[in-house]
């Protein structure tokens, strides 16, 4: 129907929620509630995906603003501008932009201090999903212990126990350095607010064979992201450092040297690709222009994961695996392969101690580039056994089956 101030009025709430789109004016919605209450929202599709615009209630939003509002909304999206995600970063600039709210303190901390951090947009993303729509808008110095607790109660009930530590962890460093330079401020945050004991979150999975040939085998259409699970496995890199790569990270030899500004440790990491990474990156479809080496749009490195991870568990079947998994993997695979230890953790880029490498300044060059080899090798064998091993296998799981 083509809505009007008196249709509206004259509509009547019945036992489930109706949405009623208004004729003539695509996309706007009026959605009544049971309770009676009415409200507007624009409907429409941004990167394929549907999204929903909240526009205001009714009466307070009238029926000619919420048709001015849908259609400034299909203006940005006919820009390539998300209208959500523009509503969103104006709401978020507004708090920012409020003196003393924890808005404003969070932007000031990250201005200052984003530099510094190797995980600088994964905590800018959960102060903007997780902690501003609760207590954005807050004067700081009035958020008390049990208003953490709650916004705590509720990001554990959607998005589990370990998202709301790494938030409160992301919240405790930057209420500490608020306290640090100011007279009056005291951080509500104390011991004990955790919702899980570290142990808890401490993996030990790593992917046994016939996983991996599952993995290597759903990987095999030469996709960024497939492409991106191998280079994984093949290096032992940590995620976030492997989407990150640039290609002028990586010299004529097949050296990549990871600076220090991106490295968990603060410290350079040098890693020698085995032959196997060097043909594969080789293959990767190249955006011209593009200094990343797993970028699909040529602008920036990847950074959502969760998609293509889905894509692919369901079509290798392999389940409740992490992707910091295939490192954990990769360094059982060299321990099978028998790399001395002290190589094996060189080529994960962990440090040996601070004793050991402010002594031992030996870069390891050939010995993880032998290293790195023998974990393709292994790699290899596993994808693509020997006859005989194939059989063994096989017989191996009918001893199973019985």
């Amino acid at each position: 129907m083509k809505l009007t101030p008196k249709t509206i009025e004259n509509l009547k709430p019945g036992p489930a929620r109706r949405e009623i789109p208004d004729a003539g004016h695509a996309g706007l919605y009026l959605l009544l509630q049971p309770s009676g209450a009415k409200s507007w929202a624009a409907r429409y599709r941004f990167n394929g995906r549907p999204t929903k615009l909240t526009l205001g209630q009714w009466p307070a939003t009238t029926l000619a603003a919420a048709r001015e509002a849908a259609a400034a909304a299909k203006n940005e999206l006919e820009k390539g501008r998300n209208p959500a995600a523009a509503k969103e970063d104006a709401k978020i600039k507004a708090m920012e932009a409020e003196a003393n709210t924890v808005a404003s303190v969070c932007a000031a901390y990250m201005e200052r201090e984003a530099g510094k951090l190797r995980t600088a947009d994964a905590r800018a993303s959960i102060l903007r999903r997780l902690v501003y729509p609760a207590i954005g808008d807050r004067p700081i110095g009035s958020i008390k212990r049990s208003d953490l607790v709650t916004m705590l109660d509720r990001i554990e009930d959607h998005n589990g126990p370990r998202m709301a530590d790494v938030t409160l962890g992301v919240l405790r460093r930057i209420f500490n350095w608020y306290e640090l330079r100011g007279d009056e401020f005291r951080s509500p945050i104390v011991r004990g607010m955790t919702r899980q004991k570290s142990s808890d979150h401490r993996r030990t999975r790593i992917l046994d064979d016939d996983e991996i040939r599952a993995l290597w085998t759903a990987t095999a259409d030469g996709a960024v992201f497939s492409s991106f699970i191998r280079f994984l496995l093949l290096t032992s890199a940590r995620r976030n450092e492997a989407s990150g790569m640039r290609w002028d990270e990586v010299d004529a030899t097949g050296v990549w040297t990871l600076p220090a500004a991106r490295s968990k440790t603060k410290t350079e990491i040098t890693r020698p690709f085995s032959k196997a990474a060097r043909v594969l990156l080789a293959e990767l479809p190249h955006v011209d222009g593009s200094e990343f080496a797993f970028s699909t749009n040529g602008r920036t490195p990847p950074s959502q994961f969760s998609i293509g991870k889905t894509k692919l568990d369901n079509a290798s079947g392999v389940r409740d695996w992490r992707l910091h998994d295939l490192r954990r993997t990769s360094r059982s695979l060299l321990s099978r392969a028998g790399v001395n230890s002290d190589v094996a953790e060189k080529c994960l880029g962990h440090s040996r101690g601070d004793i050991i490498e402010r002594y031992d300044q030996h870069k390891y060059i050939p010995e993880m580039r032998i290293a790195f080899e023998q974990l393709a090798t292994q790699i290899e064998t596993i994808v693509n056994p020997p006859a005989g091993a194939v059989a063994d296998m096989a017989a191996e799981r009918s001893k199973r089956r019985r």
